[in-house]
């Protein structure tokens, strides 16, 4: 019996961190994590790195899971996302609110308590951003949801900046233009190749609404157009040559992908440039922070 209820308290909570969104909150905090380090000319402190850390992953965690509550039905629609919990109705909306309450709630005390409350208030304002106004608001209503709340998605780097420092200047919000910019190409190669499981959600999404040739311009703009918003840390010496021949070796095979899908779509080729865009980010963040350290040796 001791034994059938252990494994019935794994299973949920195993459920409950899939509500989370688990490998995307990783991002987001790897993110974080580096603008914090960017803030400082030395290493920041390690509690405030920590306790920030966790604080903004609590939070995060809480959004999403917000977030599958909101769009359970749309959820159980498509075959990415039929088997949260949320959307096979294993886990109550009482539940998941509770939960992400308690979350949210201890990630706000420690970033108020243990890092400083501009932190906490941007990290609050990131979370309202994307579980209410991206998700409730926009997703449903605009092919260009992924456009316009993506700045709720863009914001990790502010957040560990501030952190660190208290404060969010240029250089931060340039980062969160980098993320800005990033986002539509990423996430409208998913869209791409799971066409099929958005018009049975009924999400109005650009694949959808404007058809796959205008998605795959438009990917190609906005991978163009990245290629040049991340060239900006170097232009104004916020970094230096590690940096920007990383951004440029990193950008032309990021603009290659787009180039090969505008002219001759596949699903593999959409799929591969969807995941590649996710190792993209990440080792573009971890050039900007080894530039870093480099300069201030």
């Amino acid at each position: 019996m001791e034994s059938l209820t252990a494994s019935r308290a794994n299973l949920r909570i195993r459920q409950y961190l899939v509500l989370t969104k688990p490998r995307v909150t990783q991002l987001a905090v790897f993110c974080a994590v580096i603008g914090m380090f960017l803030a400082s000319p030395t290493l920041p402190p390690w509690q405030t790195v920590l306790s920030a850390t966790i604080g903004i992953w609590l939070l995060a965690a809480a959004a999403f899971a917000v977030n599958c509550l909101i769009e359970e039905q749309v959820d159980a629609k498509m075959t990415r996302t039929a088997h949260r919990a949320s959307a096979r109705g294993e886990i109550s909306a009482p539940h998941i609110l509770l939960v992400s309450g308690i979350v949210g709630g201890a990630g706000m005390f420690v970033l108020y308590r243990w890092v400083n409350p501009l932190t906490m208030w941007l990290t609050f304002a990131t979370f309202v951003g994307y579980a209410i106004i991206y998700t409730i608001i926009l997703k449903p209503r605009t092919p260009q949801n992924i456009v316009i709340g993506g700045l709720s998605g863009a914001m990790p780097p502010a957040l560990g900046w501030a952190a660190v420092a208290n404060s969010v200047p240029a250089e931060a919000w340039l980062l969160v233009l980098i993320i800005f910019v990033w986002t539509p190409p990423h996430f409208w190669a998913l869209a791409l190749y799971r066409t099929r499981d958005y018009e049975n959600s009924g999400l109005p999404m650009l694949p959808i609404t404007h058809g796959e040739a205008l998605t795959r311009l438009h990917i190609l703009l906005y991978s163009i157009a990245l290629l040049a918003t991340t060239l900006l840390p170097y232009v104004i010496r916020m970094s230096g040559w590690v940096y920007l021949v990383s951004a440029l070796v990193l950008g032309a095979i990021f603009v290659g992908y787009a180039w090969k899908l505008y002219r001759q779509y596949s699903d593999a080729l959409a799929r591969s440039m969807f995941k590649f865009s996710i190792l993209y980010l990440s080792l573009l963040f971890a050039a900007l922070l080894a530039d870093h350290w480099l300069l201030n040796v």
